[in-house]
């Protein structure tokens, strides 16, 4: 079975990044699997990739970097209703996921997956929830390119800029959607950001904090 195209559900008249959606609810479930994780996870309409985990969102997680010990913070940046969150918190069960997500629908979704998994170590919180001195080691996203690239640009800088030495981001975005423009950006802005992969139309690109090779390495 192929996954289904990455489009906006065609019920959907509100956008995925509305605070609350206008549509009515109509729940169904959406299948995560991967090799050490297979889950039914509960998504709605108004919510990005209802009733299916997409292309890039697997891709990332299949392709992404192994778990570091000593890592504290972790953030899944438009966690939705939480296949990123709920991934990466089994994968580091010592660390603090912070699933930020300016949907309120969407957010409800993603407390609700990760209790009934039991995941006591993820903390849905809404943008400006975030406690401001939060540092953070990495950040996950498949991030939300149709809010615009201003829009987008901004909300990039605004959490690379929370890394803590050593930290890193790690995205996912369509090739045709700008992910090669979005690397030289972030490149050109200080954030050393080279291509861990390519595959199925979507780039994964590793973003290394300010201050450091794309590599990983200081630069002196």
């Amino acid at each position: 079975m192929t996954d289904a195209p990455d489009r906006p559900d065609r019920a959907e008249p509100s956008q995925y990044f509305a605070p609350q959606p206008a549509t009515a609810s109509a729940r169904v479930v959406a299948r995560l699997s991967l090799p050490d994780l297979d889950v039914g996870l509960i998504t709605d309409r108004g919510v990005f990739a209802r009733g299916r985990v997409d292309t890039g969102t697997k891709l990332l997680l299949l392709d992404g970097p192994p778990p570091i010990d000593g890592d504290r913070h972790l953030v899944d940046l438009g966690a939705g209703y939480g296949p990123i969150a709920i991934a990466i918190a089994r994968r580091n069960p010592a660390a603090t996921v912070w699933a930020v997500e300016i949907n309120e629908r969407a957010r409800a979704l993603c407390r609700e997956n990760a209790d009934a998994l039991g995941l006591a170590n993820v903390e849905v919180v809404a943008p400006d929830a975030v406690p401001g001195d939060l540092v953070v080691d990495r950040i996950w996203s498949n991030p939300p390119i149709r809010i615009g690239k201003p829009a987008l640009r901004s909300l990039l800088s605004g959490w690379l800029g929370r890394l803590g030495p050593g930290g890193s981001g790690h995205l996912v975005v369509q090739k045709h959607l700008g992910a090669d423009s979005l690397q030289r950006w972030l490149t050109e802005q200080g954030w050393p950001t080279g291509r861990r992969a390519s595959r199925a139309g979507y780039r994964l690109l590793d973003v290394e904090a300010a201050g450091q090779t794309a590599d990983g390495s200081a630069d002196r």
